[in-house]
C-alpha cells in the first residue's frame, strides 16, 4: 500500500512539476517584461535612496552647485516614514508590508492573462509592482522606516517607488480613458447608420 501511494505521489508531483515547466515555456516573455520593468523601478529606487543615506544628514536639505534658487520650491530632503506613499497613514507599517507582499503574489499570478494588446495595463501594473517592492525592501531592511527624499513645495515627501505607483496609476487611468474613447468612435459610425435607416423609412 506504501509503494501504491508513493508512486501516485511521484506521479502527482511530476505532472504538477510538467504543467508548471509548459506555463512558463508558454508566458516567459510576460514574466520577462515584468521583471524588466519592475526590476528598473526597484532598481532605480534603491540606489538613489542608498545614494541620499549615504551622502545627506537625515533632516537635511541638497541641491547641486548652481541650483540654490530652487530650494523654496523643490530639494532633496533626506527623511522618512513608516505609513504609506506620501507620508500618509503613519505607524501602519507591519500592514503596508502585508498589502505589498499580497500585491506581489496577485500581480505574479495575474499578470501572464492579461492581453499583451493592453500594453498601458500591463506597464502600469509592472510599476505599481515596482513600487511596491522598492518600499517592501526598505520596510524590511529598516524595521519599518522607508527613506523618503523628494521634497516639492510643501507636498509629502517622497520617494522613485512612490512615484513608480502614481505613475502607474496615471497610466492605467488614462489607458482605460483612451480605449473607452476608442471604442465609443468605433459604434459611432453604427449609431449614425442605424438613425439614418430609420429617418429613410
Amino acid at each position: 500500500m506504501e509503494s501504491f501511494l508513493s508512486r501516485w505521489k511521484t506521479i502527482w508531483q511530476s505532472m504538477r512539476w510538467r504543467k508548471a515547466a509548459l506555463f512558463l515555456r508558454e508566458h516567459w516573455r510576460d514574466y520577462l517584461f515584468l521583471l524588466a520593468v519592475s526590476g528598473l523601478s526597484v532598481g532605480l529606487d534603491q540606489w538613489t535612496k542608498e545614494l541620499v543615506r549615504a551622502h545627506v544628514p537625515l533632516g537635511s536639505d541638497w541641491l547641486p552647485a548652481g541650483l540654490e534658487w530652487l530650494l523654496p520650491y523643490a530639494r532633496v530632503r533626506h527623511w522618512y516614514n513608516t505609513g504609506s506613499a506620501f507620508g500618509f497613514f503613519k505607524d501602519g507599517s507591519l500592514l503596508f508590508m502585508i498589502l505589498a507582499i499580497l500585491v506581489t503574489v496577485l500581480i505574479v499570478y495575474f499578470f501572464p492573462r492579461l492581453s499583451r494588446r493592453d500594453w498601458y495595463l500591463r506597464v502600469a501594473i509592472s510599476l505599481q509592482m515596482g513600487g511596491a517592492l522598492g518600499n517592501l525592501i526598505d520596510r524590511l531592511r529598516f524595521e519599518g522606516r522607508v527613506t523618503d527624499f523628494i521634497s516639492v513645495g510643501e507636498f509629502a515627501v517622497f520617494n522613485f517607488a512612490d512615484a513608480s505607483i502614481t505613475v502607474g496609476v496615471a497610466i492605467l487611468v488614462l489607458g482605460f480613458y483612451l480605449q473607452e474613447r476608442a471604442e465609443r468612435k468605433a459604434r459611432r459610425p453604427l449609431d449614425d447608420s442605424s438613425w439614418a435607416e430609420i429617418v429613410d423609412e
